[in-house]
């Protein structure tokens, strides 16, 4: 398991990615793109606007308060345990199995908000990774070359347990 420290956690509050308003913002960069949402308010607010995400990462909470808009795709479920402020062999697993074998639904036992690193290290060029950015919108990352440079790096700061 890795394990973020506290001294690093500031270098994960600002978007990994470009920032929208909304969903309605960026939808249409997202056509013909698989689709990637981290987040049940995410996943929700993609339902609504029609879009369905091939593969979703939730926990049933938003911002640390049970979500009662958990969205329940019809799609292959897969479970992982990742506690707050890790990223476990376990969520990285299910990523990727639900990247190779699209659609799919993780469930995280705990929380799944580090989860967009490994997703964009898993997934394939020119898809499109869509998070929420607490009190400020969604977080739209289409992975390139330099994300999952990015992404890499960012696992460097992680100390594994």
């Amino acid at each position: 398991m890795l394990r973020l420290p506290e001294a690093h956690r500031d270098l994960f509050k600002k978007p990994f990615g470009n920032l929208y308003g909304s969903i309605g913002e960026l939808l249409p960069r997202l056509e013909g793109r698989a689709v990637y949402a981290v987040g049940d308010v995410v996943t929700h607010n993609l339902l609504d606007a029609g879009i369905v995400p091939d593969i979703a990462i939730i926990d049933g909470y938003t911002m640390r308060i049970p979500c009662t808009r958990s969205p329940l795709l019809k799609a292959r479920r897969l479970t992982a345990k990742n506690p707050p402020g890790t990223i476990t062999d376990e969520l990285v697993d299910a990523i990727d199995e639900a990247v190779q074998n699209p659609p799919g639904v993780i469930f995280v036992d705990g929380e799944e908000d580090l989860a967009v690193i490994p997703l964009v290290l898993a997934a394939p060029p020119g898809a499109a990774i869509l998070y929420g950015q607490p009190r400020e919108g969604v977080v739209l990352r289409l992975v390139d070359a330099p994300a999952k440079q990015e992404a890499a790096s960012m696992l460097n700061v992680f100390v594994r347990e």
